[in-house]
């Protein structure tokens, strides 16, 4: 991944390889995205650090959610770095490290709020293409294949039941030592679900050109050769 990104916009003819994975909270696109990335030795968007960084800082900040101007000058001007590491890509906000507090489900849900603002997305659009480097870009989001990329060469929109993905999360959670219910989290999934999908501007659906994949009841390694196999099959 770059460590930062230039404020240009590639033409839709950029012959710059692009692969979109989008999909619901918890469908594992994240995971997918980077192990894709890493075996095809491409570049890695993970646009949805972007708006849970808007959503961490306006916190902290005290923006209102609907102070939408300073929630869209926050998003252009954001002061983010992606830096890689032995064990993938650390994010560097203003000046620190913020890996941990960028993965809270308070993050994750303001981040949901401020993706329905329209004016954020445009404020991040320009910042997310410019991440299309050579040798190639793998983007995962909820609309990386329908507005941000909309001419990449190849799509795939990646899914799994509502149950399947809160008890992919409540391991997560477990694991890390936060203790989490179930129920609490699954309800959660369906309230972010419901808005990602109603928003305005961008909502949550599957490209027409994309493959669609559900990986409720596939193992990761599978889906990541389903994509690798869909990628290299149109060369």
């Amino acid at each position: 991944m770059p460590t930062s990104a230039p404020h240009r916009v590639p033409s839709p003819e950029s012959r710059i390889p692009v692969l979109t994975i989008d999909g619901p909270s918890g469908s594992g696109k994240g995971t997918v995205a980077r192990l894709v990335a890493a075996e095809l030795g491409w570049h890695l968007l993970d646009s949805g650090v972007l708006y849970r960084a808007v959503g961490l800082l306006a916190l902290e900040r005290d923006i209102a959610m609907t102070d939408i101007q300073a929630l869209a000058d926050l998003a252009r001007d954001l002061p983010i770095r992606f830096e890689p590491t032995a064990d993938g890509v650390s994010v560097r906000l203003e000046g620190r490290i913020r890996d941990h507090d960028l993965r809270t489900e308070e993050a994750g849900t303001t981040a949901s709020q401020v993706a329905a603002i329209p004016e954020v997305r445009d404020a991040l659009l320009d910042r997310q293409r410019a991440f299309a480097q050579a040798p190639g870009l793998v983007a995962d989001g909820r609309d990386m294949g329908t507005v941000v990329f909309p001419h990449a060469a190849y799509k795939v929109f990646l899914t799994a039941s509502v149950q399947e993905r809160a008890q992919r999360r409540h391991k997560q959670l477990m694991a890390k030592g936060v203790v989490t219910i179930l129920s609490g989290l699954l309800e959660e999934i369906r309230e972010r679900d419901a808005r990602d999908s109603a928003r305005a501007v961008a909502p949550l659906k599957a490209a027409d050109d994309a493959v669609c994949i559900d990986s409720t009841a596939l193992p990761v390694e599978q889906v990541v050769a389903i994509v690798l196999e869909r990628v290299r099959q149109r060369g």
